[in-house]
C-alpha cells in the first residue's frame, strides 16, 4: 500500500532500506521513546524489521520526503494489533523533528485506517516525550485521562504513558471518518 500526502510519500519497508532505517532509528532519544524497538539497536533489527511480511489490515510505512537528489526514508508510522485494538505507533528520525512531518503522517495513516475499517485508533505517549503527545493531539487523537505503565524495550522496562483514543463516525454517505473521541 502506498500513499501520498502533502509532503511526504508513505511506502513499505523493502529489504534494501535497512540502511536508510538503522541510520534514523540507532539514536538513544529515538528508542527510548518506542514501545519495541530495542536498545541499542544494532542493524540486525533494522534488517529484520524491513524484511517483515506485511499486512494490509495492519499497514506500516516508511515516511519518505520525495526528493529528486535523495529520498530516503526519515521515519516509520503504522498501526499494529495491540491486545485487541489498533494501535497508531511511528518514530522520526531527530533531524526531522519539530516540522510537522509525523503529524501530517499520522493524519494520512488515521485517514488509511478508516478507510480500510479500523473504527477505533488507540496510541500513547510516555509521559516524559509530551512532543508526541503534541502530535497525537493534532491528528486527532484525545486523552483518556488514563495514565498507566507501557512497555519500553529501549528504556529496558515499564514507564508511564498517557493513553490517547480517536474514533470513526460516518459522514453522510455512510463512509468511515475518524473523529477525536
Amino acid at each position: 500500500m502506498f500513499h501520498r500526502s502533502e509532503r511526504l510519500f508513505l511506502r513499505p519497508a523493502w529489504p534494501e532500506d535497512w540502511q536508510a532505517v538503522f541510520a534514523g532509528i540507532a539514536d538513544e532519544g529515538v528508542v527510548k521513546n518506542l514501545a519495541r524497538a530495542p536498545w541499542p539497536y544494532e542493524p540486525d533489527h533494522a534488517r529484520a524489521f524491513v524484511s517483515r511480511e506485511h499486512d494490509p489490515y495492519y499497514p506500516t510505512f516508511l515516511m519518505v520526503l520525495p526528493d529528486a537528489n535523495r529520498a530516503q526514508p526519515i521515519g516509520c508510522i503504522g498501526i499494529h494489533d495491540r491486545d485487541g485494538e489498533t494501535e497508531l505507533g511511528y518514530w522520526l528520525a531527530r533531524p526531522w523533528w519539530g516540522r510537522g512531518l509525523a503529524t501530517e503522517a499520522a493524519r494520512a495513516v488515521c485517514d488509511i485506517a478508516s478507510a480500510i475499517g479500523h473504527k477505533r485508533l488507540i496510541a500513547s505517549h510516555f509521559v516524559d516525550n509530551p512532543a508526541s503527545g503534541r502530535v497525537l493531539r493534532k491528528a486527532g487523537f484525545r486523552p483518556t485521562g488514563i495514565v498507566r505503565p507501557h512497555v519500553s524495550l529501549g528504556r529496558g522496562g515499564d514507564a508511564p504513558a498517557v493513553e490517547l483514543v480517536r474514533e470513526a463516525e460516518q459522514d453522510e454517505d455512510g463512509a468511515p471518518q475518524m473523529r477525536a473521541a
